[in-house]
């Protein structure tokens, strides 16, 4: 018996949307159903269940998109198992990225390109059937797969684990996001062990820190006499990662000229050493990673639109350790039990006013943060038991080099962030140059966080 082909609920007041959206979806073999407002579509859903909504994120005058919030909540309230993928504007981006906080499983533009938008709908069904909810357990992901390295239980964490071992057997492209220090790392070397590659070693790149001067030669390797000081053949990181996974951190800082090299490569995985006469092939598994919302910098210009859609068929979004505060307890004795093991002291505990304590913090630098607050106070207390007191001793000590901490309980990433960077601008007088190498980081990725915090642009020299 044939199966009934998936039903799929098409929230849009534009008539031409539901009419494009409709036939391309009958064409790929769904079921599809159509809306003009919230009301309508909130009825629809009453009715009889469907697989996957696609929602405008406006339905009158208004361009706000809280209508679209607003059902968005009331969906994901009333069927929190039913998948819901936004339509919107490059302009409305910022509002897409709320509403896939919100609970959305991901957005797509208008107007979109129908390949795409078919293997998202693909993608985001597959991947609702794995998250269902009987096997977000980790005892069950467990037994199927290795995620030895990674803490918790959270349901946040349990469905990106879930998602993990769905797309870790295929070759899809995955983008994982995520504030600094939520283990994107560990995330990307989960997938590559869980997949059909894990025999050979992933190749690991930070993007921010190639120089654009030297991207082609890093990425694709040269061939002898090349350039001046090129006295051997050299394989590149792409050559490297054949047959096996290419992890590209801090994906977003990559400037303009250099995405068009990686796009070529991308697109049909082939690439040509600088100097040689000929390109080679690469068999490789692409997982990037980044803190910045790509699809921002695709919206303000700073990063290319055909690169984005490329790098993201599956998008994982970490939660922050604040929004998984039941999980520290359980991070804490792993890391703590790793810390006294790697400097050879004997087991060390927390009581549990400590573990209230550090269950408390708001931990803006996330499980780095943790992992660095519990190192420094078993070495600096030096107690086979930790109390709440102890780590706030160690807290207000001073770090050995005369400096004092800095105060960051209660801020957010982003404040921190401002903070540091409102320092450096005020050390250095503005001087760009300078607070970028302060900071660590190129004059584009300062531009860009100046521009995001509403700072001003300082001076070029």
């Amino acid at each position: 018996m044939t199966p009934s082909p998936q039903r799929i609920l098409i929230v849009d007041d534009d008539a031409a949307v539901q009419v494009s959206l409709a036939l391309l979806l009958k064409q790929s073999g769904f079921d599809p159903i159509c809306c003009d407002d919230a009301k309508a579509a909130l009825d629809e859903l009453a009715r009889a269940p469907v697989d996957l909504v696609l929602q405008d994120m406006n339905f009158s005058l208004q361009t706000s998109g809280e209508e679209g919030l607003a059902l968005l909540a009331h969906i994901k309230d009333s069927y929190p198992d039913t998948p819901v993928l936004l339509m919107t504007a490059w302009g409305s981006i910022a509002l897409a990225v709320r509403g896939v906080k919100s609970g959305a499983a991901n957005f797509f533009t208008k107007p979109w390109d129908n390949a795409q938008l078919v293997a998202l709908i693909h993608s985001t069904l597959e991947l609702s059937a794995t998250l269902s909810p009987q096997r977000l357990n980790r005892q069950v992901l467990d037994k199927q797969f290795d995620f030895s390295a990674i803490i918790g239980e959270h349901p946040k964490l349990l469905r990106v684990l879930a998602t993990l071992g769905q797309v870790a057997r295929t070759k899809a492209p995955v983008l994982i996001l995520g504030e600094s220090g939520t283990g994107k790392e560990l995330v990307a070397d989960a997938i590559h062990r869980n997949s059909p590659r894990a025999a050979r070693p992933p190749v690991k790149i930070n993007m921010g820190a190639i120089t654009p001067s030297l991207f082609e030669s890093e990425m694709f390797g040269h061939v002898r006499g090349a350039f001046t000081d090129a006295k051997a053949d050299r394989k590149g990181h792409v050559a490297c990662a054949h047959e096996s996974t290419l992890f590209m951190d801090e994906i977003g800082e990559l400037n303009r000229a250099d995405q068009v090299k990686l796009l070529r490569v991308l697109q049909d995985q082939r690439y040509q050493p600088v100097g040689a006469s000929r390109s080679e092939q690469a068999d490789i598994r692409v997982i990037s990673a980044t803190n910045q919302e790509l699809a921002e910098l695709v919206a303000s210009g700073d990063f290319r639109e055909d690169l984005y859609y490329r790098l993201n068929l599956i998008t994982i979004r970490l939660p922050p350790l604040r929004e998984r505060r039941t999980d520290i307890a359980l991070l804490a004795a792993h890391i703590i039990g790793h810390v006294a093991t790697q400097y050879g002291l004997g087991p060390v505990t927390l009581t549990p006013q400590a573990l209230d304590w550090l269950s408390a913090q708001p931990w803006p630098g996330n499980i780095r943060q943790l992992k660095q607050t519990l190192e420094r106070t078993v070495l600096l207390v030096g107690k086979s038991q930790l109390s709440q007191a102890d780590f706030i001793d160690a807290a207000q000590r001073d770090d050995g080099a005369g400096q004092t901490r800095l105060g960051v309980d209660g801020m957010t990433l982003e404040q921190v962030e401002r903070h540091m960077i409102e320092q450096a601008m005020e050390q250095h007088g503005g001087n760009i140059s300078r607070v970028a190498q302060a900071l660590g980081l190129s004059r584009t990725a300062l531009y860009r966080r100046l521009e995001r915090h509403g700072l001003g642009g300082g001076d070029e020299a």
